[in-house]
């Protein structure tokens, strides 16, 4: 029997007895996470001043290079070694070259200039060449001698200026008044909105940020910003085919490999006692680490789901959480020791709300953060640059 009541489209164009049918939920799709600062958790303190500053000190290095290109009578035989750093040796150290077997006992330092007897403790003379690595393995002291004459390092302070964060917010007294679909609040609404936009911009500002070169401290026309993780890494800083780093899948490649990645983390291990514990990258490059396993995957005869996902990286150099960011440049991995990074409010200057006097039929104010990010031993993170991405 054919259906004879009133139809939704026998009501017309409009429809204008008819409830609009709009749902509650505001969908909200652009990027705005932030990976980073949620896996380095809130800061154990606060930062006193727009310029946060914290010591860093080094203990005694325990190397230094030969700065020599002929020996007398020859390199396997000469006991006059000229060296980068003099001050670093003690007569009694026992030296050994990188990669050799030989130990040399030092019996003379005068500046630069090293006496020192060859093929120690019966160990057999090895050729010395310019710029390779003399490490000392110890000091062998005189029973009963005097005391030595003290060193020490000297703290070296370092700092980084805090950023402002801000966003307007305004709304009409009518907009308020009214009842909005899925908001029961306009500027409540609003202060979220801004409020996600800040922080994508501090983790932005965390990685990639530079402090200006000029009055970094801020003026009435220079705008203080902080110096960010990226641009502060300067000792690990490599490019795949440069210094100790391979060249990828070889011929010249610059692809991310396990070789690569590993190469990278024994480099950052080799320069200080930090440990690496997590790895930054983006889209392009968290693929390239997936297909480190991808050789190595097998599959029972009933399983449906394919798995291709690292989520922590273990190596002999250290055990990584892969924290995936938009915010990372798409040809680098960044790899940094969490314990020695932190991201500051200045005292009382979280994000938050602050109103404004209202100067008309509105209400009005400002989302506002004052931040900054607190790199301590920059020796001990690292990163890889100039990695391919197709």
């Amino acid at each position: 029997m054919a259906f004879t009541g009133k139809a939704t489209y026998s009501a017309g164009s409009t429809l204008p007895e008819i409830m609009e049918d709009v749902s509650d939920i505001i969908g909200i799709v652009s990027p705005h996470e932030t990976p980073l600062l949620d896996h380095l958790g809130d800061p154990r303190r606060e930062a006193k001043s727009t310029v946060h500053e914290w010591l860093e000190d080094t203990l005694h290095p325990n190397f230094s290079f030969i700065n020599q290109t002929t020996f007398t009578p020859d390199a396997t035989s000469a006991t006059s070694i000229t060296v980068d750093h003099g001050s670093r040796f003690r007569i009694g150290d026992q030296v050994q070259i990188e990669g050799s077997r030989e130990v040399m006992m030092v019996s003379v330092v005068a500046s630069n200039n090293l006496l020192v007897t060859r093929g120690y403790g019966g160990t057999t003379a090895e050729a010395l060449a310019d710029n390779q690595k003399l490490i000392i393995l110890g000091n062998a002291a005189l029973e009963g001698a005097d005391t030595p004459t003290p060193r020490f390092t000297n703290r070296i302070r370092k700092s980084n200026y805090t950023q402002i964060f801000s966003a307007g917010v305004e709304v009409s007294g009518s907009q308020l008044a009214v009842s909005s679909i899925g908001v029961a609040d306009e500027l409540e609404y609003q202060k979220q909105e801004r409020l996600r936009e800040l922080l994508r911009d501090l983790e932005n500002c965390v990685l990639n940020g530079t402090a200006a070169t000029t009055d970094p401290q801020g003026t009435d026309t220079v705008r203080r910003t902080m110096q960010g993780i990226l641009p502060a890494i300067t000792t690990n800083d490599f490019a795949p085919g440069t210094g100790p780093i391979p060249d990828g899948d070889g011929a010249g490649s610059d692809g991310l490999t396990e070789a690569v990645l590993n190469a990278a983390m024994r480099a950052i291990w080799e320069q200080s006692s930090a440990q690496v514990d997590t790895i930054v990258v983006n889209g392009f490059q968290k693929r390239k680490i997936n297909s480190f396993a991808s050789q190595l995957r097998g599959y029972e005869s009933q399983q449906t789901n394919f798995r291709d996902l690292i989520s922590v990286y273990e190596s002999d150099f250290g055990v990584c959480k892969i924290v995936l960011s938009r915010w990372i440049p798409p040809d680098t991995v960044l790899f940094l020791d969490s314990s020695r990074i932190s991201v500051l409010p200045l005292a009382a200057r979280s994000f938050g709300f602050k109103a404004t006097s209202a100067t008309g039929d509105r209400e009005a104010g400002i989302v506002l953060g004052e931040y900054t990010v607190e790199l301590m031993n920059e020796n001990a993170h690292g990163v890889l640059r100039d990695l391919a991405t197709t």
